[in-house]
């Protein structure tokens, strides 16, 4: 066996342990299993996590932009016309969102801790100074307490009208940015302080709300289910809420929406629990977006988060009373901000039925400015992008007793609207892009080795090609060397066979008879 011959075999031999083997370990899925369970392992909220101190302490920073929408035709609104309104901000302030307290329960399997919030004001990222500039909106105190009378007699409702009366108190009110977010002393408030003292006599949209926390959460930290990392167990103890009139509506569902599980699906609903808007609402895949070099799955509330319960009956539960309904794009949380008729929606209506867009002048709703999302690496489950958008209303209307709402038409009115918005930062990006190039190669090994069989494959046929040709050469140039002499005449017996180079001439033989 030639050299040559000997390369061919060897190339062979490995090309087709490369091929058999490759081709088995991508059917099996041996290291995208293996990577898998190994994520399923390392994303969990323990401390031996990678993930748990950015857990702790959420590198990316977070950014409140408070937009306001100030009236400038309230005598307008109030005599029966339609009330106009021009947005003013952003006002941005930095967000701290450390988590405190953190304690390990059950064996490790759950974790407390406590998340409070202090905000800082961002003056190069905002459009003016909230100190100064001043705000027409509606008195919200005033509404509140005409709103919680409604239900007493007429008489009273009269008397306490007079009274507001005379202490110059309207259903508008001017004042700065600063005081209606953080908080002022309320005249009306400090009236009803002391008959009342548990009744607070500041208000603002933000009172109290500046290094407190949301409640006492206790998350799944992903042990013993990848799929329950982060879920929220209970807040304030509760397993489920009690202000809505379904069991359905009263579940606390999914995490906080500061983590996820790994290996996310763009098939799949991802829940949140938002405290401030007291439910839990459900995300759907929209789209793949690419965040600083990271490809990431966006989800976003569908529109049948906030559909009206004629469209989607599930969001009955979400009336209270039972059959107190609104419309799509709105819901109303009086049950949980003490009675006052306060509804949340998206920005400007985005995706609301159009009379309540309509239903005020100025009011702009865009998916670009206006949509909640969030935008995830599927593969680790971590936020990269995220958008939350809320927008505060609160319901005017004719209240009898009350003269200033003689005229009003019912509204639903907007107040402000907040847009909370992390991206991840450069340093965590390049550590992600780094560990997903490693998850990538690692997971497509097994490719790598068929790839390495085609490419010897391709080897292995040229050097047979190449082979046979040179066979084919040599055989055709191996033939009997034939005189170059001419020929000369001979004579031969009849008996004797003829010569003629190589050719022997075989003897004629007679016919034989029968």
């Amino acid at each position: 066996m030639t050299r040559r011959s000997c390369a061919i075999y060897a190339t062979g031999i490995v090309c087709a342990h490369l091929l058999i083997v490759g081709i088995a370990l991508v059917v099996a899925q041996v290291f995208q299993t293996m990577i898998h369970s190994r994520l399923k392992k390392e994303l969990t909220l323990t401390e031996k996590s990678q993930v748990f101190e950015s857990w702790k302490n959420p590198p990316p920073p977070v950014y409140m932009e408070y937009y306001f929408f100030n009236v400038t035709n309230p005598d307008e609104f109030l005599a029966g016309g339609k009330a106009t309104v021009k947005q003013i901000g952003p006002y941005t302030y930095r967000e701290y969102r450390p988590r405190e307290n953190v304690t390990f329960l059950e064996n490790g399997t759950k974790v407390y801790a406590l998340n409070p919030k202090s905000f800082v004001f961002v003056p190069e990222k905002s459009a003016g100074d909230p100190t100064v500039d001043p705000i027409t909106t509606v008195n919200i105190p005033f509404v509140a307490v005409m709103n919680e009378l409604n239900s007493y007699s007429f008489f009273l409702r009269t008397a306490v009208s007079m009274v507001i009366n005379s202490m110059g108190i309207n259903i508008f009110i001017t004042r700065t940015v600063h005081e209606v977010l953080w908080g002022f002393k309320d005249p009306l408030l400090s009236r009803i302080h002391r008959m009342k003292p548990e009744v607070d006599e500041h208000f603002g949209l933000m009172w109290k709300k500046n290094g407190t926390h949301e409640g006492e959460f206790v998350f799944h930290t992903g042990e013993q289910n990848y799929l329950d990392y982060g879920k929220i167990d209970t807040w304030n103890g509760l397993r489920e809420m009690s202000w809505w009139s379904s069991n359905q509506s009263n579940m606390i569902n999914g995490t906080d929406g500061a983590v996820f599980h790994p290996l996310i699906s763009r098939n799949e609903l991802l829940y949140i629990f938002a405290a401030d808007l007291c439910r839990s609402i459900h995300l759907a895949y929209v789209e793949d977006v690419e965040v600083k070099g990271i490809q990431a799955y966006r989800f976003a509330p569908p529109k049948d988060v906030l559909m009206s319960p004629k469209e989607n009956p599930t969001n009955e539960g979400f009336c209270v009373p039972a059959g107190d309904c609104l419309g799509t794009g709105v819901l109303k949380v009086s049950v949980c901000r003490e009675g006052a008729p306060i509804v949340v929606s998206f920005p400007h209506f985005y995706q609301a039925d159009p009379k309540y867009i309509n239903a005020v002048n100025g009011l702009n709703p865009n998916k670009e400015e206006h949509e909640t999302y969030l935008d995830l690496q599927p593969t680790t489950g971590v936020p990269i992008r995220a958008c939350k958008r809320a927008q505060l209303n609160i319901i005017l209307k004719r209240i009898q007793g009350f003269p200033k709402t003689k005229y009003i038409n019912e509204t639903i009115f907007p107040i402000m609207f907040v847009n909370e918005t992390a991206t991840i930062d450069d340093d965590s990006a390049s550590q992600m892009r780094t560990l997903l190039l490693i998850v990538t190669l690692v997971s497509n090994f097994p490719l790598l080795i068929v790839g390495m069989g085609l490419i010897l494959l391709l080897v292995l046929v040229v050097l047979f090609c190449r082979n046979r040709q040179k066979k084919t050469a040599k055989e055709d140039t191996a033939y009997t060397q034939v005189s170059d002499k001419p020929e000369e005449p001979s004579e031969t017996h009849p008996t004797q066979p003829m010569r003629n180079g190589s050719y022997i001439a075989m003897s004629p033989v007679e016919a034989q008879k029968c």
